[in-house]
């Protein structure tokens, strides 16, 4: 049968556009269709542009310890406006960057949404297209619980472009999302309110991390409402006033960010007319092939809700691509992924916490160091902080590292790498570190 394609990709994001590249690269005719900005989430409303909030968050550190190494910085002026422009200048910059991976990839970008029809076919601003295999890569969207007056909270999409700077903010969630602009908004000046129905952040993460983490943010000014889910927001003159399942009020608040999840962009996709299995929230269901239960369909990313991740999209992709029409065999791999959470304290992890470790393994060996690192010996910051090693005793294998503190991000990958090829604690031992610096301690720990 002709068809017009041999692939059509639904979604521009970091998965869709590394699929469609890849998929041109064996010479196959592709066509991405993206109804908003070609970047996804990532580039243009996550990721990238919040890292940049993060950027100018972590200056006031560096202003308040400038004086303890020899520096007089006069009162430093912090204007969200030109924050705010040049963020958007950097993105449309990425985003033209993208529209020409895949100009120069011969990849045809169709402008419009695209849903099924069938098996092999879409619709896109009324004109039908067919396709050999299509692959659906549209991510995911901010959740909203139904709560009264839920119409007046934002989502991570617009808080990366508020007009003016919050003089208070109340954040619903615990999450990454959450924490991250808690310590960006919080770092920035800003009173911030974070509210969480569990009772402790951060759920997932290690235990001792999430303790230590909550230790930190409450320390640097964040208050921490938790076993409270907000039942209304009443919009006053666009003041918000915040009712709690608690019995707190929360008045006058600027901006209220919902910060409570994100679920499987699936919607109007027109998923009925080609029987494509959901799973109970609504993400696509996938086996090991990507496949979507039809033969010609697959889906890569945060649609399928494995892990929301943008290495994860772009792995998946691109290995899929490889398989189909390259000969490849190779599938990704979840084990030992590292991840960060870009918050202040930043948290860094690699393979399993305690908990799961303990279920997983048997007995283990733990290992653990809080200290203040040295940047801020000489300086009126308190700022700790904490490594953990999680070794099976049985093997001597690491098989998770903690990290919450300054760069923990940059520290985590190549320990990770380490990790994943299975590396013990005494070869961890066996390893001399580099002093002065807080990942030596990795290294060090007895």
């Amino acid at each position: 049968m002709q068809y017009d394609y041999d692939l059509i990709v639904i979604g521009a994001g970091s998965g869709g556009v590394r699929s469609a590249r890849i998929a041109a690269s064996y010479g196959k005719k592709v066509a991405i269709f993206e109804s908003s900005e070609v970047g996804g989430t990532c580039v243009i409303r996550g990721c990238v542009p919040k890292k940049l909030l993060v950027y100018a968050s972590n200056f006031v550190k560096t202003f308040k310890s400038a004086k303890a190494f020899g520096w007089d910085v006069n009162q430093p002026q912090f204007h969200w406006d030109r924050l705010i422009s040049n963020k958007n200048a950097e993105i449309e910059r990425l985003n033209k960057i993208y529209l020409n991976l895949l100009k120069n990839s011969g990849v045809e970008l169709i402008p419009h949404h695209a849903s099924f029809v069938d098996k092999n076919t879409v619709v896109a601003n009324g004109i039908s297209y067919s396709a050999e295999r299509i692959l659906i890569a549209t991510g995911s969207t901010p959740f909203f619980p139904e709560i009264a007056g839920i119409e007046h909270a934002i989502s991570s999409n617009e808080a990366l472009s508020l007009q003016q700077l919050p003089k208070e903010i109340t954040i619903m969630g615990a999450g990454y999302i959450a924490v991250e602009f808690a310590c960006i908004f919080n770092a920035l000046g800003s009173k911030v309110n974070l509210v969480y129905r569990g009772d402790k952040i951060l759920r997932g993460f290690d235990e001792d991390i999430r303790h230590f983490t909550e230790e930190m943010f409450i320390k640097s000014g964040i208050n921490i409402i938790t076993n409270s889910n907000i039942i209304e927001i009443q919009n006053h003159d666009n003041q918000f006033n915040l009712l709690l399942d608690s019995d707190i009020c929360l008045k006058n608040q600027d901006v209220v960010l919902c910060a409570a999840g994100r679920v499987a962009n699936t919607q109007n996709l027109g998923l009925e007319n080609v029987s494509i299995k959901l799973k109970y929230n609504g993400q696509i269901e996938v086996d090991s092939e990507q496949n979507c239960g039809v033969d010609s369909i697959f889906a890569v990313g945060d649609v399928c809700n494995i892990h929301n991740l943008t290495p994860v999209a772009i792995k998946e992709g691109h290995l899929l691509m490889d398989r189909l029409y390259g000969g490849g065999n190779t599938y990704p791999e979840y084990d030992y992924l590292p991840t960060t959470v870009f918050s202040q304290p930043e948290i860094a992890t690699c393979g399993y916490t305690q908990e799961q470790a303990k279920e997983h393994f048997g007995e283990l060996e733990i290992y653990k160091s809080r200290f203040r690192a040295m940047k801020y010996a000489m300086t009126d910051i308190e700022d700790q902080t904490f490594m953990k090693l999680i070794v099976q005793k049985e093997t001597d294998l690491v098989v998770g590292c903690h990290i919450a503190g300054t760069d923990a991000g940059e520290i985590i990958q190549g320990f990770a790498v380490a990790i994943k090829q299975g590396i013990t604690k005494k070869k961890l031992n066996q390893c001399i570190g580099i002093h002065p610096t807080s990942a030596e301690e990795l290294v060090t720990m007895r």
